[in-house]
């Protein structure tokens, strides 16, 4: 899969080159600051292998990288839901510290929102985002995510109590229609 983002990057499958681009971006105490501590840190070869190798049994594939021409800069995907939630994906993202402020996650997020609500039968995909993180929130809130809700201390990060922000966005189709 690949979907072009603009200014020269794109939501791409993972490929096994990806290793060493992987290690550099992710092995930063500033991004694991706002992710979820299943993405360890340090970030070893071991991880980015293991990462990798999980990528190959994933069905549909929903985890993808957010890369330049030449590498991978930081990674985007879905947690499709299931049961009684099972039209409902979660969203996640990240990207290395160099490529921080560009608008990159911005267009990622966008362009994977639409393809998304396009591929699968979703009528909401939502982001849950630490409260020390407003840049992750903002991106959200450009590309049409609206706040549903703040969980009061829900994360412990880093030795600190946080609160947990509720992001989503509802397909804009009418979702009454999807079960005719």
């Amino acid at each position: 899969m690949q979907l072009d983002i603009g200014d020269g990057f794109r939501i791409r499958s993972f490929a096994p080159d990806d290793v060493c681009a992987l290690i550099r971006y992710a092995d930063n105490r500033n991004v694991w600051l706002g992710l979820r501590d299943r993405f360890p840190h340090p970030y070893t070869a071991a991880d980015a292998a293991a990462w990798l190798a999980a990528l190959q049994r994933q069905e549909p594939e929903t985890h993808f990288a957010i890369a330049s021409a030449m590498e991978l800069v930081g990674g985007i995907g879905l947690e499709l839901q299931e049961d009684v939630h099972r039209h409902a994906a979660e969203i996640g993202y990240w990207l290395g510290e160099p490529f921080w402020g560009r608008g990159i996650a911005t267009r990622a997020v966008q362009t994977l929102t639409g393809w998304a609500f396009g591929r699968f039968s979703l009528v909401r995909i939502y982001a849950r985002v630490f409260s020390s993180n407003p840049a992750s929130a903002r991106v959200l809130e450009k590309c049409g995510y609206e706040a549903e809700g703040r969980c009061r201390l829900a994360v412990r990060k880093d030795g600190r109590w946080l609160d947990e922000l509720i992001y989503a966005r509802v397909n804009p189709d009418d979702p009454l229609q999807m079960d005719r």
